[in-house]
């Protein structure tokens, strides 16, 4: 798999390229970006590898209803992260508009400066630890009364289902990425995880 990076998207959009279809949810670029400098060390454990995580965001779970396939609440706090980077400009504009709407300025788009090959085979040799997690939280959620545990639920299934399917040639692609400064080329090796 070829990694795709979302931050010349994300540059766009600060140089004031409109978000198609999402001009309701963010109207300018997110100045926010880079506003917590200690974001890293707060990130919420459940953050897929990549650029973008959330690190103490907000408990008003309004990310999924922009970004489903991407952003999650946490059972502890509700605190919303990123369980799918994105893979095109379409889902890059998702994601600013989930972090856009955080109040708290939590998300991120540093992650780059800061996974290394050593922390993203670590987190892949843990993924049971969050893949247990959302698996007990689908259990749970999907029987809630609460309509919007029930819905999140589905996010959930859909994380259990990205680390069981394509998370792995994700990570290897995105290792590729930060070792070579460039996406994979057809038939070049990616690094094992």
């Amino acid at each position: 798999m070829t990694y795709w990076d979302p931050i010349p998207t994300l540059r766009a959009c600060a140089e004031g390229e409109p978000l198609p279809g999402l001009a309701q949810w963010v109207p300018a670029y997110n100045a926010t970006w880079g506003a917590r400098p200690h974001a890293w060390s707060e990130r919420n454990w459940r953050n897929v590898p990549g650029p973008f995580y959330g690190a103490a965001t907000d408990t008003c779970w309004v990310g999924r209803g922009v970004a489903p396939d991407h952003v999650l609440y946490d059972d502890e706090y509700g605190q919303e992260f990123v369980y799918r980077q994105p893979a095109t400009p379409e889902e890059t504009h998702r994601v600013m508009a989930a972090a856009w709407q955080d109040p708290m300025a939590g998300f991120e788009c540093d992650g780059d400066a800061h996974w290394t090959p050593e922390l993203i085979r670590d987190w892949w040799r843990d993924r049971g630890r969050v893949r247990a997690w959302a698996d007990a939280l689908d259990r749970t959620w999907s029987l809630s009364q609460d309509e919007h545990r029930r819905e999140a639920a589905g996010g959930a299934r859909a994380y259990v289902a990205h680390i069981d399917h394509g998370l792995g040639d994700y990570l290897r692609g995105y290792l590729f990425w930060l070792q070579e400064a460039r996406p994979a080329r057809p038939g070049e090796s990616l690094p094992g995880l």
